[in-house]
């Protein structure tokens, strides 16, 4: 985070986060990193009970749309996310010249305080990609949230979204999302075979509209 500016922690809000590999080197890519950071994802989201609504693996940084983690600062979660990608590297025998650490130390970290806020992170979560000249639409990049989102995809990463709390509940998914309500807040239903952390409550996220979000948003 840039000096002068102070993190919000326990506020209840969603946090849109970004951070870097060394130097902004495109290591994620180079050392075929991009499949394992969702899988660090999910086991960090299971591990510290937190949403994820939305993510995306760029070739040299990483944009996350979480809410906070149960119990901890988001900061100590964030920090043993870096970690475990760092180690998964490391495991790997994937190593960077002259023995320098993988990530960039500390990141940028905004509250997002309302639902235009939300919509307005999201769509830039989603059409980072795109923008870079990386891919033709949001939907071809695969290190991202956008098809869990458009269409209701389940994917490495379980996102927070009106598919994911249908699917709690048993019920049939034939629309678009809306963003999570209280009846979303049951954690611990993962979409991949890691183990799965007892539920526990978490603090109400900031009041959004339960209206769906367009494509055109995303």
């Amino acid at each position: 985070m840039p000096d002068g500016l102070r993190r919000l922690h326990h506020s209840g809000q969603p946090h849109f986060l970004t951070f870097s590999c060394f130097h902004r080197l495109p290591l994620l890519a180079q050392m075929e990193m991009q499949n394992a950071f969702p899988l660090a994802l999910e086991q960090t989201r299971r591990r510290f009970q937190m949403r994820v609504y939305g993510y995306v693996v760029m070739p040299e940084h990483v944009h996350l749309l979480l809410s906070e983690p149960a119990g901890i600062l988001l900061s100590k979660a964030i920090q043993s996310l870096k970690t475990s990608v760092s180690l998964q590297a490391r495991k790997e025998k994937k190593r960077i010249a002259g023995g320098s650490p993988f990530w960039q130390a500390r990141y940028y970290d905004h509250n997002v305080r309302n639902s235009e806020g939300f919509i307005t992170e999201l769509r830039y979560i989603h059409r980072n990609p795109m923008k870079r000249g990386l891919c033709k639409a949001p939907e071809d990049w695969p290190w991202s949230s956008f098809r869990a989102w458009a269409l209701g995809k389940i994917g490495p990463v379980e996102i927070e979204n009106e598919w994911t709390a249908r699917r709690r509940e048993g019920l049939n998914v034939d629309g678009l999302p809306s963003f999570p309500q209280t009846e979303a807040e049951r954690m611990g239903h993962g979409v991949s075979s890691l183990t799965t952390l007892s539920p526990a409550p978490h603090p109400s996220p900031v009041s959004l509209p339960a209206r769906p979000i367009p494509l055109s948003g995303l």
